[in-house]
């Protein structure tokens, strides 16, 4: 018996080790469809662990009795692995959800929280969301559309490896691929409960956790979340760690509103997707990014070029330093007619 008790003790003590070990190194956490990052105390920042379709990338607030999460994926599958995955870095419940915007990848999981979970995003997020309005946004569509030649793509690629590890993860990412067709068909596209127009304060546990509205950029509903005493800012698709997503954008309201967002005093930023980063350096470097890009598309399109051969001549091929994903000459297509179409046809603040 002294000897099952001792073996038991070792096993409990040798647990304890590895596990305060883990949280003393700050290792990531892989939950199921989600690695969380610890950022700061009670602090996560969710991304994809690999094994489905997850979209954005959430960072999680543990405050008080409660945890908030900021974006609720790209499914209700995804949702609901988030809720369930979240549970391996606290035992708190979401009790609150902030939607950035209302993309698709960000927001189409909100269907998954019930009446005593407020979702919470901009007034605009709400009129958007209200309608199935994304569901026939070219922005959604090419997700879908994407999907077939990937899979074929994935398919060609290992026939021709002969690397068991590289195959595998080609077979995972087609049968993510494949999942996400099925899994999108259960969308019931679901607005945020609790709306704001410029800021919004939250007060939990301690933690002052505001809402700001900073002007539009990405979208016409940004929302950062911002930590004052944790100098952490939470920034959406307004600024990831690499260019975003332009096809629905004011590129040149963008470019003003981040320099609302750098008036702010922090030193962290968890983004919408890519990777935490430190400091402004970034930001400013995707101002002239944008600047950059709103300059030769306008020249092109005064020359008369259409937006799909505009796109293919786009250099920006200066900021690969700073941003991994800038290899050649071009830039999406979806940029250069959004940015063709606030030209022909200005969109009023509303």
């Amino acid at each position: 018996m002294r000897l099952r008790v001792n073996i038991l003790f070792a096993v409990f003590l040798a647990s304890w080790i590895w596990i305060d070990g883990r949280a003393q190194s700050n290792a990531p956490v892989v939950s199921g469809a989600h690695r969380f990052e610890k950022v700061a105390d009670g602090i996560f920042y969710a991304t994809a662990s690999g094994t489905m379709t997850v979209g954005s990338n959430s960072p999680i607030i543990v405050s008080g009795d409660e945890a908030l999460v900021i974006d609720s994926e790209t499914s209700p599958a995804a949702g609901r692995a988030l809720v369930a995955d979240v549970k391996a870095v606290t035992d708190k419940p979401v009790r609150v959800v902030v939607d950035s915007h209302y993309h698709y990848d960000h927001a189409f999981g909100n269907q998954v929280f019930g009446p005593d979970v407020q979702i919470i995003g901009h007034d605009n997020t709400w009129r958007r969301l209200s309608t199935n309005e994304t569901l026939e946004q070219f922005t959604f569509k090419r997700s879908l559309e994407r999907v077939p030649p990937a899979v074929e793509a994935f398919k060609k690629e290992i026939a021709q490896t002969t690397d068991a590890q590289q195959k595998a993860s080609l077979e995972r990412q087609i049968a993510n691929n494949l999942a996400y067709l099925e899994q999108i068909k259960e969308v019931k596209v679901t607005p945020p409960n609790l709306t704001f127009n410029q800021s919004m304060t939250l007060h939990r546990g301690g933690r002052e956790i505001r809402l700001l509205f900073l002007g539009r950029g990405h979208t016409d509903t940004d929302v950062v979340l911002y930590l004052p005493k944790e100098r952490i800012v939470c920034t959406g698709d307004l600024m990831e760690s690499i260019p975003s997503y332009m096809g629905d954008s004011y590129p040149e309201e963008w470019i003003a509103t981040l320099e609302k967002l750098k008036a702010l005093d922090f030193d962290t930023v968890m983004p919408g997707h890519g990777v935490v980063f430190k400091g402004k350096t970034k930001i400013t470097a995707f101002q002239n990014y944008l600047r950059d890009a709103l300059t030769q598309v306008t020249a092109l399109r005064k020359q008369g070029l259409s937006a799909d051969d505009a796109a293919a001549k786009v250099d920006l091929t200066k900021y690969r330093d700073e941003f991994a994903n800038v290899r050649s000459v071009g830039i999406d297509v979806a940029a250069v007619r959004r940015i063709y179409q606030l030209a022909d046809h200005p969109e009023p603040v509303r």
